[in-house]
């Protein structure tokens, strides 16, 4: 097992609030059975309700919303949801998932722009992946032997049962405890005043040090799970195999400092023992390789966490070495995907277009990967100040008629703003209302929403759509501001003669949310 660690800034957010530790833990396969039947669990966690936990999870994810450390890339995200959900099809289908728990847990997978190799779980199904994850391991598979991994830890309720173990602390006073322990861990790094908070809340900490690693037990079981939940969903178990090497590796080197849950929790002698026993039964196969797609969504990640320019130059320099030419086309796929986006974000966007026009003359790519290029190829448009030929690029008439992914409506959408034409920001908030009706809570959709009313002159729609997307982060005291200030323009425009019929029905909707969120806002006050 191994122990996640919230960025310094992030601890330092939630200070000492009642919330529960967010976990992760290593992959390491053991045995499990070949059949899809379910295996036996060590126990359902029937002693915290499903409720309750999720308002947990919810009490972190709501810091994790609103700290600069939280990244909604909807190009990583696609590519992210693309295994997470497969997992969850597999999980489901083997009896892990039961609709009680998929009902009441968020199922939500949030980035994190960290550097690290790193990822953690939170009670009620919300999980966080470090971008420094995704640029490190080789393959897709690998990706998802450390989700399903997680994702066992949240459907065996493993969180619960740690909280349970508490028996006379509540749940909320032993999320603050093991927090502080978890910023005490961080005191090299973190600023001084985090280690002050983490000094003061680390005496209460160590009455539930043996709480915040899962037992033994629990590992071996999400392990167990966890294997058969990623071979159920069709990835390559010899990736669950690969990704214990790499952690085995690191704890030979007794960790670099990229690697922070081996400083919590260090790899035992058995959990090696049952990976390589794992492997021997194993038929003989090929390495896992890495895919065009993954290898472009590794560099991107390397990008997005913002190393700084030096890291920037050297990423571009790759695509210029005497040895491109003989790597592999996934290799050289990445390489100059990379380069693309460093100068991108340098603004560079001669260099950029030069990499890019290498990067779209490589031939034989899978579908994916055609996306992510053409999707590339949008946002250099869009960022270069040429956001009408970035609409042109993502219009439905010009992309495949399956690209109905996020990262095309949302690229679309910003571009559509970007034009700032009225009739654009038209078209933007009608194909956006059509996604949010499927997809509520998606908080940077709704604030896009916003900005393509605001395109319009629609204010009444723009601060409604804004209360919305402060709703979804689960901050409803930002929530109860916007729509209290949407409920007074309605009034004055019903004053002046100016609401329609069309904007009644609006200011009734906001007058039941408002209504709705103030409940909810009196809810969180009392749980802390």
């Amino acid at each position: 097992m191994f122990s996640s660690l919230l960025p310094p800034r992030l601890l330092h957010r939630m200070g000492v609030l009642g919330v529960c530790v967010a976990l992760l833990l290593p992959v390491a396969p053991v045995q499990a059975q070949a059949n899809n039947s379910r295996l036996p669990n060590l126990g359902d966690g029937a002693e915290v309700p499903l409720g309750v936990e999720r308002r947990l999870g919810e009490s972190i994810a709501r810091e994790i919303y609103r700290d600069p450390d939280y990244l909604d890339d909807p190009v990583l995200g696609d590519y992210l949801q693309s295994i997470w959900q497969t997992l969850l099809a597999s999980a489901r289908q083997r009896g892990e998932l039961t609709p009680e728990l998929e009902q009441q847990f968020a199922w939500e997978v949030a980035l994190i722009r960290d550097r690290s190799i790193n990822a953690f779980a939170l009670p009620g199904g919300y999980l966080g992946v470090h971008l420094g994850l995704i640029s490190a391991v080789s393959s897709a598979d690998e990706l998802a032997s450390v989700l399903a991994h997680e994702l066992s830890h949240v459907t065996q309720r493993h969180i619960a049962r740690m909280i349970s173990q508490q028996g006379k602390q509540g749940p909320m006073v032993m999320g603050a405890m093991i927090l502080g322990m978890l910023a005490a861990s961080r005191t090299a790094s973190a600023s001084s005043m985090s280690a002050a908070n983490a000094a003061i809340m680390g005496g209460q900490a160590v009455a539930v040090q043996s709480q915040l690693n899962f037992s033994r037990d629990m590992e071996r079981e999400a392990d167990r799970v966890g294997y058969g939940v990623m071979t159920g969903a069709g990835f390559e178990p010899q990736g669950f195999v690969t990704m214990f090497e790499k952690l085995q590796q690191a704890s030979r080197l007794n960790d670099n400092g990229s690697f922070p849950y081996l400083r919590s929790h260090p790899m035992t002698t058995a959990r090696i023992a049952d990976a390589q026993a794992r492997q021997q039964l194993l038929p003989p196969r090929a390495p896992v390789a890495t895919s065009p797609t993954h290898a472009m969504m590794s560099a991107r990640a390397q990008v997005l966490v913002k190393p700084g320019v030096d890291v920037f130059r050297s990423i571009a320099a790759q695509a210029n070495t005497t040895t491109f030419a003989s790597a592999t086309k996934a290799k050289q796929a990445g390489l100059l995907y990379g380069a693309t986006m460093a100068e991108l974000d340098q603004r560079n966007f001669v260099a950029a277009r030069q990499y890019l026009l290498r990067l779209q003359s490589l031939s034989g790519l899978e579908l994916s990967a055609v996306r992510v290029v053409r999707l590339l190829t949008a946002e250099l448009a869009l960022t270069a100040g040429d956001a009408s030929q970035a609409v042109s690029l993502l219009e439905p008439k010009a992309v495949l008629p399956s690209a109905a992914d996020r990262a095309t409506r949302m690229l679309l959408a910003r571009s559509r703003v970007g034009t700032q034409k009225p009739l654009q920001g038209q078209t933007a908030a009608s194909e956006l209302t059509v996604w949010l009706n499927q997809h509520p809570r998606d908080a940077s959709a709704w604030l896009l929403q916003a900005s393509a009313y605001e395109l319009q002159g629609d204010g009444l729609r723009a601060i409604r759509a804004q209360a919305e997307a402060r709703a979804m982060e689960l901050d409803y005291g930002a929530a109860l501001d916007r729509f209290k200030a949407a409920q007074l323009l309605a009034y004055q425009m019903t004053r002046e003669g100016s609401l329609d019929r069309a904007g009644h029905m609006e200011a009734s909707i906001i007058d039941a949310r408002l209504r709705e969120l103030e409940k909810l806002r009196r809810e969180q006050t009392l749980e802390r």
